[in-house]
């Protein structure tokens, strides 16, 4: 049974859209409460899934957010298995920068199964992974090669590919950890050749980069990354505190 379309909805009538994607191997649950207090303000949809996530995490870090947040939670899939039922919709993704049939057809395959017994919103979506400037985690796992910036002509075609084929919504990535981000001249370029919304991620780092992501027309944008890095840097923080604290209790 498949839920209404709420998200995709969401990505229709609204603009500026902030998805903070997490990544199950990367955040412990266990630091689920911190991850929540220290979101941008702005942010709207929680993103969690990996390129490669070990057998049940997603689905356990997803209740534990379920449990403690009303933020809507997408799932960003690397395979399959990441399915989760606790989750409010899945990007059902297919891979149209790269020929491999695994992540055209294939593990939308493998999906179906699940997909036919849960209560899940399916948003069918053209994944296109460009450029960001270095090797990714999807570009490995995947076996394909992204789509360069240089060539923006083929990356509209492939996002009308998309939208021609049923896909309703597209989705622009530089992977994780990019060094830059997908240019907001391609994404002002797809925006204003498809009718689906379009979704942007992989290199986002400023809030000038942001807005410029939304200026160009992305209803959603992505972040990762840097927001993975900032609460690190919290985290430590915090370490250091208790450390002081430890240390100062028992020099007394």
């Amino acid at each position: 049974m498949v839920k209404i379309n709420s998200f995709l909805k969401d990505l229709r009538l609204n603009k500026s859209l902030l998805g903070i994607l997490v990544d199950p191997d990367k955040l412990p649950v266990e630091d689920v409460a911190l991850l929540l207090q220290n979101l941008p303000k702005q942010t709207t949809h929680l993103l969690v899934g990996g390129s490669t996530v070990e057998k049940d995490k997603t689905q356990i870090l997803i209740k534990a957010i379920k449990a403690a947040s009303a933020l809507p939670v997408i799932i960003f899939p690397g395979d399959y298995a990441q399915i989760s039922a606790q989750a409010d919709a899945l990007l059902f993704l297919s891979l149209l920068s790269g020929r491999n049939p695994e992540y055209l057809i294939g593990q939308q395959l493998k999906a179906v199964k699940y997909l036919q017994k849960i209560n899940l919103e399916v948003i069918p979506t053209g994944y296109i992974l460009i450029d960001g400037g270095k090797t990714t985690a999807v570009e490995k796992v995947s076996q394909t090669k992204p789509m360069s910036q240089e060539n923006c002509k083929a990356i509209v075609e492939t996002a009308l590919a998309a939208e021609y084929m049923g896909k309703t919504l597209v989705y622009l990535e530089a992977g994780s950890g990019a060094k830059k981000c997908v240019n907001p001249t391609i994404v002002k370029a797809v925006a204003e050749a498809v009718k689906i919304p379009v979704m942007v991620g992989g290199g986002i780092k400023t809030q000038e980069q942001l807005a410029a992501v939304y200026k160009a027309g992305a209803k959603m944008a992505v972040v990762g990354t840097a927001f993975e890095n900032d609460l690190k840097t919290v985290k430590t923080k915090i370490n250091e505190n208790i450390c002081r604290t430890y240390t100062h209790s028992h020099t007394r």
